[in-house]
C-alpha cells in the first residue's frame, strides 16, 4: 500500500471514529469539551501575542471555544484563510463577535481589513494524531505549509482522544506537533 493510499484510508477510518464519538457524547460534555486552557498550556502561551485558532467544522474538535479564554489572557486572536486550492493560507486578526465570510472548502474567516498577522501559536485541526507528536490532516497540506512557513510558532493540535493512533506515517515534510490538546488531557512533545 503506498503512502498515500495508506492516509487516504487511515483518514476515511478516523473520520468514522470521531463522528461516531462525537454523536455519542452527552450534550452537556460536548458543549463544556475545549472551553478551558489547562495551566501547563496557559504557562505556555504565557509570551504568546497572536494565537491563530480555526472554526471546527461538523464534529472537529471546536477551536473557537478558547476564544473567550485566550482574550481574557490579553491574546490577540486570528483565524485561517484559505487562499486557493494549492495550499496557500494566512491568518487574517479576529474578535468572536466579527462576521464571518465564507472562504474555499466550507471555512470562514474575517474580512480581510488590514495586513495578514504573523501567529506566535498556530492550533490545527487534525484526523489523527500519535504520542510521536505526528498529525494526520485533511491531505491539503495548508498547515504543513503554514508550519513550515512559521517554523518559530507554537504548533498546537486540537482533537478528540478517539482521534489518538499507536503510530501515524509522517512525510519529510511533515513538521511534528509541540502540543496536544484533547477533551481529557494536554499531551506534550519532547521538544515542548
Amino acid at each position: 500500500m503506498s503512502d498515500d493510499t495508506e492516509k487516504a484510508t487511515l483518514r476515511s477510518i478516523a473520520r468514522q471514529k470521531r463522528r461516531a464519538f462525537v454523536a455519542s457524547l452527552d450534550p452537556l460534555a460536548h458543549r463544556l469539551a475545549f472551553k478551558v486552557i489547562p495551566s501547563p498550556l496557559a504557562r505556555r502561551l504565557a509570551d504568546a501575542q497572536v494565537v491563530a485558532l480555526y472554526m471546527g467544522l461538523d464534529d472537529e474538535a471546536p477551536a473557537q471555544r478558547l476564544a473567550a479564554p485566550l482574550q481574557a489572557m490579553g491574546k490577540t486572536l486570528a483565524l485561517p484563510r484559505v487562499i486557493d486550492r494549492l495550499g496557500s493560507m494566512d491568518f487574517l486578526s479576529w474578535r468572536p463577535e466579527d462576521q464571518l465570510f465564507p472562504g474555499l472548502f466550507g471555512t470562514s474567516h474575517p474580512e480581510p481589513t488590514g495586513d495578514p498577522v504573523t501567529p506566535d501559536v498556530i492550533i490545527a485541526p487534525l484526523i489523527g494524531f500519535d504520542r510521536a507528536m505526528n498529525r494526520l490532516g485533511q491531505g491539503g497540506g495548508y498547515y504543513d505549509r503554514v508550519f513550515a512557513r512559521y517554523p518559530d510558532a507554537l504548533r498546537l493540535g486540537l482533537a478528540w482522544s478517539v482521534q489518538e493512533h499507536d503510530d501515524l506515517p509522517a512525510d519529510p515534510w511533515d513538521l511534528p506537533l509541540n502540543l496536544i490538546l484533547t477533551e481529557v488531557e494536554l499531551i506534550e512533545g519532547e521538544e515542548a
